[in-house]
């Protein structure tokens, strides 16, 4: 029997697909839900022409700040500003310490915020609940971002604090993670470190992000809607990214797509990826983690269905609690000792 479909076919592969209902998923928490349903009203209202700083204050006090305060008091944990060879970074330590088996061992983490956002409060949001949650220290660093910076500024600035830690701590011993841009950047230091002949760290993880910069395939299409934004136009494809930091001409660099190279995905080492059925980064992500197999590197693919874009900012959502015990796990097995 044939049944009848509303969605038609172009000779080109392009398919328009009509307007559908799409419930939450059985998988998704109670609190995910309600989550899922609140996200258009957290992020703050910005009059239109906004200066940079003014996008990075609106967010600190009425999205960042209030998250950090009650991540606190759920893991409390001392937080001390330093620099690093000149560059910005909070230590984040669990309050008792580090934990005995985690002596010598390390965290660094680079913030989301699409290069633009993040820094400083951002930054340790997605630090404090790992480091209380895995019992070690996470360094969490403000690399220089834009539109001020373009690339290579924050690679620079990741490899000169990673190169001044190599004085007090092994490679083996030091796991390097981020979300979003964050978790992009991650990919690309560890392509800088390869370049620069820098030893590699114990392992890395890229939260809501792939090991590239052009975050194509079909969730970059399919996800918008989702969260009240039409979906790109399907030429070009992949869709302009629109990053200030990145240019369009670099795109293809390996220094900020490295999942384009098999030789040097071949080199990296062992990789963490995370993401959401509900994210737009889903399929670049998963497709980051094909590569990446294929090239022979070690990889570890986790999916949650329904979450979304940066879900684990949502540090008291059970999946996101999930995915940290996801992570303290590939911590434990891949950092050695110091």
């Amino acid at each position: 029997m044939r049944t009848e479909v509303n969605a038609a076919m172009e000779d080109d592969g392009v398919v328009h697909v009509p307007a559908y209902d799409l419930p939450p998923s059985i998988y998704m928490s109670e609190a995910a839900q309600k989550a899922f349903r609140e996200r258009a009203t957290r992020l703050p209202q910005v009059r239109p022409g906004a200066s940079i700083l003014e996008y990075r204050q609106a967010m600190d006090e009425h999205f960042y700040r209030p998250r950090l305060e009650r991540a606190l008091e759920r893991f409390p944990a001392e937080i001390r500003a330093d620099a690093i060879a000149g560059v910005r970074v909070d230590h984040v330590i669990p309050k008792g310490g580090v934990r005995a088996e985690n002596t010598g061992r390390l965290l660094i983490n680079l913030h989301g915020g699409g290069f633009r956002i993040g820094a400083g409060l951002g930054a340790l949001l997605e630090s404090v609940p790992i480091a209380v949650q895995a019992g070690l220290e996470v360094i969490a660093v403000d690399y220089r971002q834009g539109p001020e910076h373009e690339f290579p500024a924050a690679s620079e600035d990741v490899a000169v604090v990673y190169h001044t830690l190599l004085e007090r701590y092994a490679p083996a011993s030091i796991g390097i993670y981020g979300t979003s841009a964050g978790g992009a950047l991650t990919a690309m230091a560890v392509a800088w470190f390869d370049r620069h002949n820098l030893p590699m760290p114990a392992a890395i993880a890229l939260l809501s992000a792939p090991a590239d910069n052009i975050w194509g395939g079909d969730s970059r299409f399919t996800t918008p809607g989702l969260d009240g934004f039409p979906a790109p136009a399907a030429e070009p494809n992949p869709p302009p990214t629109g990053m200030p930091y990145v240019r369009a001409n670099d795109l293809q660099d390996p220094l900020v797509s490295p999942a384009l190279y098999p030789d040097l995905l071949s080199r990296f080492p062992p990789t963490l990826l995370i993401t959401g059925t509900r994210a737009g980064e889903m399929s670049a992500t998963v497709g980051s983690h094909t590569r990446l197999v294929k090239a022979g590197a070690t990889a570890e693919l986790h999916v949650w269905d329904g979450m979304w874009h940066g879900f684990m900012e949502d540090f008291d959502l059970p999946e996101a609690e999930e995915a940290r015990a996801v992570m303290v796990r590939f911590w434990n097995r891949h950092l050695h000792v110091g």
